[in-house]
């Protein structure tokens, strides 16, 4: 079985760290390392020891800043991370107990893998729904089946194959990342079973009052940025779909912004799930 190194940011998460920790604890595949990068200045060691929380596989780093962002603190871990597979894991969030050893196999065969990640509202944990309808089996996307998604993907990949995460973003830097993995690997294959929570928390970045503003600020960005270099993605033809799907993507927020403020939703979440377009163009930060 080969290893999994685990990149888990940490900005005041204090709260939630324990739980994301002992998800990995609990993980039927035992090769794993966990780099949790401190993005605030904590020591997560006493946290997590606080809670009863100790095993030799996990690591402690820092960005040697404040609020560097979650892609800096990922970038950290991935220049630390010793194991032939990588993968990234939100300090709110959460894995299932047989995550790693569903996805290793995957990822080993075709350089990447993912699930089908669950999304849940942390306050009662409420399902606000899943990416795919859940199932046995494995579903294939490309790079314009990626782009179709509407929930974020945390993808597991060889390390030798691993791009960085860009750090000029907060919410949209997980779509270039991914975007980047499958111009390099071609084809993500994705388990159709859920076996990565993600946690919509209070206070949140993706969840706040100006999680729409936000995120418009990194589709323009992006934009900007494929016209100037193309984001890092050398193919030219999927250059252009991307912009497209971008603009899509910015005018789902656009509906999603009105009826936040109309109060019918909160969260990005939520208006997809009420709308049922779960799997119709990607989130605030997806």
């Amino acid at each position: 079985m080969s290893g999994v190194s685990v990149i888990i940011p940490a900005f005041r998460a204090e709260a939630t760290i324990g739980r994301a920790a002992a998800s990995l604890i609990a993980q039927t595949h035992p090769q794993w390392e966990a780099l949790i990068v401190a993005d605030d200045g904590a020591d997560y060691a006493a946290v997590l020891a606080g809670e009863g929380i100790a095993d030799s596989r996990f690591r402690f780093l820092t960005t040697g800043r404040l609020a560097a962002g979650a892609p800096a603190a990922r970038n950290a871990g991935l220049a630390a991370a010793a194991l032939p597979l990588v993968a990234p894991l939100d300090a709110d969030d959460l894995y299932h107990p047989r995550r790693l050893e569903t996805l290793v196999p995957l990822a080993l065969q075709h350089g990447t893998a993912t699930d089908n990640v669950a999304v849940v509202r942390d306050r009662d944990g409420a399902a606000l729904g899943t990416l795919f309808p859940p199932s046995a089996g494995v579903r294939v996307l490309d790079a314009d089946g990626f782009l179709a998604t509407s929930v974020p993907l945390f993808l597991m990949v060889a390390r030798h194959l691993c791009p960085p995460w860009p750090e000029d973003m907060r919410f949209s830097d997980d779509v270039v990342f991914n975007l980047r993995v499958l111009e390099r690997t071609g084809r993500l294959p994705v388990a159709l079973t859920p076996l990565y929570e993600y946690r919509q928390r209070d206070g949140s970045i993706t969840v706040g009052d100006d999680a729409a503003e936000r995120a418009d600020r990194d589709y323009r960005h992006m934009l900007d940025r494929l016209e100037r270099d193309g984001l890092g993605l050398t193919d030219r033809a999927l250059r252009r779909r991307t912009a497209d799907a971008i603009q899509a993507k910015r005018a789902l927020n656009a509906a999603f912004s009105t009826a936040q403020r109309a109060g019918r939703v909160t969260t990005f979440q939520e208006y997809l799930s009420t709308c049922g377009k779960l799997c119709a163009m990607p989130h605030p930060g997806a």
